[in-house]
C-alpha cells in the first residue's frame, strides 16, 4: 500500500479542529516533503520522524514521501503530529497493517529516540475525540489529562515500538488510571481576619451571586487577606466545569492541580496586556483565562496599566475574549469573578495625619479607574483601620466552613430557580425573576438618581440585592435587601458627593 490516512486534530484556542494526515510513497530520488500550511516547527518534523523510526528499528523508505496535512487552510504548528506522521509512513510502506489506524485518532511529538513526548492542549482534542467514536493514542506524560475524560477509549504509551506493538495486539497496555485530583484543600480561613464585619459580609454576598468585588482602604487593613480567602467559601465546581477548566490549563501547557476547585490568579500589577488577555504568534490563554470560572484577584488594582484595565470590559460582559491575528482568530473563555483591592489615594492615608497628598492627586489617582471598569463591579466596599481592641479579639465572627455552607445553600437556590449564579442573569431574566413592589422601584430609582448611577450599575443593584435575598432564604426581595445592595456601591457614592 503506497498512501496511507492518518487522523488527528490540530489546536485552535480551546477547539480542536480535525486533520487528516495523507502519506503518500512514489517512485523519484528520496526525499520527504510536507504540504498543507505547515509552520517551522511541523516542517522540522521530518527529521524527528526519519530518527524516531530507524532507532525504532523500522525502516525508513528510500522513495520519495510526500504528506499532506489537510485542510490545507488550517495553520499547523507544534510538533503535535509527528506521531500521526511516523505512523502513516509505516502503513504506507506496509511495516504496519492499515487496519490498526482505523477508527482512531494519534497524538504525540517524538524524540530521536523514538519516545513519544507529551502535546498541550489534549485535552480538547480528546473531548472531541469521544464525542466522534474513536480511540485516542497519545504520550505516557499525557495520562493525567486523560484520564480525566470519562468514557473515552485512550492508551498513554511511552514510545513508537510499544505503541506499534499495542497496535498489532502483541502486547497489552495498561489505560490511564481514572484519577482525579485532589478535591479537598486546606484553604485560609476566614475567622482568621479580625474585624472588618461588613467586608466579611460583602464577601460572602460576592461568593454567593459571583459578583465582582473592590476593596479600597489604608495599607494593613485586610484587603488582601479578605480576597485571598474568597475561593475557601466558593462552591465546588460541577465535572463538566472542572473539565473545561483543566481544557483552558491544557492548551497553556499547563495542570491544573485542584480538581473542581474554581481556580485563583493574582497576577502582578506589571502585567502586560498579552500576559493578562492572552497573546503571541500562536494566541496563548491569559491570566483571565486561567480564571476561568474561578478569581482573578488584582491587587493595588490602579497600579496596573490603563490599556491593561479597560481590556477587560468586554470579558466582564461577554465571559470569554477574541483575540485577533492576521491569519486567524481564536476565543478563549474568560468567565471570571473579579475581586481588586487598591488604597484610597496615592500613599494610602487618605482623611488621616499621615496622608500628604493633595486633592489633584486623590483625583489622578483614581481616574486611573474609568468609570466603565467601576460600573461593571457590583461590590465597592471601603475597609477601614482596625482599632487597637479588635486586634485581640478571640471571636472573629463566622469561619470559612460556616460561610462556605450559606454560600452553597444560596448559590443552589439560584440553580434552582434559573439555573445560573445571579451575576450572570440577563436584562430580561433580571425583570422576570426580580419582581419589585411600587414603593420598592421608587425608592431605588431615588437613590440611583442620587447617586448618578448608570442603567449597568442599577441591573447589578438588583442583582446583589437578589442575591441577599437568597442568603436570607426569601423568595421576594425585601427593603432592607435593597438598601444593603446599596451600601455596598461606597466609592462610586463618594465620587457623586
Amino acid at each position: 500500500m503506497s498512501l496511507a490516512v492518518v487522523l488527528t486534530r490540530a489546536q485552535h484556542g480551546v477547539n480542536a479542529p480535525q486533520v487528516t494526515v495523507e502519506v503518500h510513497l512514489s517512485s523519484g530520488l528520496p526525499s520527504l516533503n510536507i504540504v498543507g500550511l505547515p509552520e517551522t516547527a511541523v516542517k522540522e518534523s521530518k527529521e524527528r520522524v526519519r530518527s524516531a523510526l530507524l532507532n525504532s528499528h523500522f525502516e525508513f523508505p528510500a522513495r520519495r514521501v510526500t504528506i499532506n496535512l489537510a485542510p490545507a487552510d488550517l495553520p499547523k504548528e507544534g510538533g503535535r503530529y509527528d506521531l500521526a506522521i511516523a505512523l502513516g509512513i509505516l502503513v504506507a510502506s506496509d511495516q504496519l497493517p492499515a487496519q490498526c489506524i482505523a477508527d482512531a485518532e494519534f497524538y504525540g511529538e517524538l524524540a530521536l529516540s523514538g519516545e513519544i513526548r507529551p502535546i498541550r492542549g489534549i485535552i480538547p482534542a480528546a473531548i472531541t475525540c469521544l464525542e466522534a467514536g474513536r480511540s485516542l493514542y497519545g504520550s505516557q506524560k499525557n495520562e493525567q489529562e486523560l484520564a480525566l475524560i470519562e468514557g473515552l477509549n485512550c492508551f498513554a504509551v511511552d514510545n513508537l515500538l510499544n505503541l506499534c506493538a499495542l497496535l498489532k495486539q502483541q502486547i497489552q497496555w495498561p489505560k490511564p488510571k481514572a484519577e482525579r485530583y485532589a478535591s479537598e484543600v486546606s484553604h485560609l480561613d476566614l475567622s482568621e481576619v479580625k474585624g472588618q464585619h461588613q467586608a466579611k459580609r460583602a464577601l460572602l454576598v460576592a461568593a454567593a451571586g459571583r459578583h465582582n468585588l473592590l476593596y479600597f482602604g489604608p495599607p494593613g487593613t485586610g484587603k488582601t487577606l479578605l480576597a485571598k480567602r474568597l475561593p475557601g467559601i466558593m462552591p465546588s465546581l460541577t465535572s463538566s466545569e472542572a473539565l473545561k477548566v483543566a481544557a483552558v490549563y491544557s492548551v497553556a501547557g499547563m495542570n491544573h492541580h485542584l480538581w473542581q476547585q474554581p481556580p485563583l490568579r493574582s497576577p502582578h500589577n506589571s502585567s502586560s496586556m498579552a500576559a493578562m488577555v492572552g497573546g503571541g504568534s500562536n494566541p496563548k490563554p491569559g491570566e483571565i483565562s486561567l480564571a476561568h470560572l474561578g478569581v482573578l484577584f488584582l491587587d493595588e488594582f490602579p497600579e496596573f496599566p490603563r490599556q491593561v484595565l479597560e481590556v477587560l470590559r468586554e470579558p466582564l460582559e461577554s465571559g470569554q475574549i477574541n483575540i485577533a491575528r492576521a491569519n486567524h482568530r481564536v476565543t478563549y473563555p474568560a468567565n471570571f469573578q473579579l475581586i481588586a483591592a487598591m488604597n484610597p489615594c496615592p500613599c494610602g492615608y487618605l482623611h488621616s495625619e499621615r496622608c500628604r497628598c493633595t486633592p489633584d492627586q486623590v483625583r489622578k489617582y483614581r481616574q486611573k479607574i474609568s468609570g466603565p471598569i467601576l460600573d461593571r463591579i457590583d461590590l465597592q466596599i471601603a475597609v477601614s483601620t482596625l482599632k487597637p481592641s479588635e486586634l485581640h479579639q478571640q471571636d472573629s465572627g463566622m469561619g470559612s466552613k460556616e460561610a462556605r455552607a450559606c454560600v452553597v445553600k444560596a448559590r443552589a437556590r439560584q440553580i434552582d430557580r434559573q439555573g445560573k449564579p445571579n451575576a450572570e442573569l440577563s436584562n430580561k431574566e433580571l425583570e422576570r425573576i426580580c419582581i419589585l413592589s411600587r414603593e420598592q422601584m421608587t425608592r431605588l430609582e431615588n437613590a440611583i438618581q442620587k447617586m448618578q448611577l448608570s442603567a449597568r450599575a442599577y441591573h447589578r443593584t438588583l442583582k446583589v440585592a437578589r442575591t441577599i435575598a437568597d442568603l436570607a432564604d426569601s423568595d421576594n426581595i425585601e427593603n432592607q435587601h435593597i438598601m444593603e445592595a446599596l451600601s455596598y456601591r461606597q466609592l462610586e457614592r463618594q465620587k457623586s458627593s
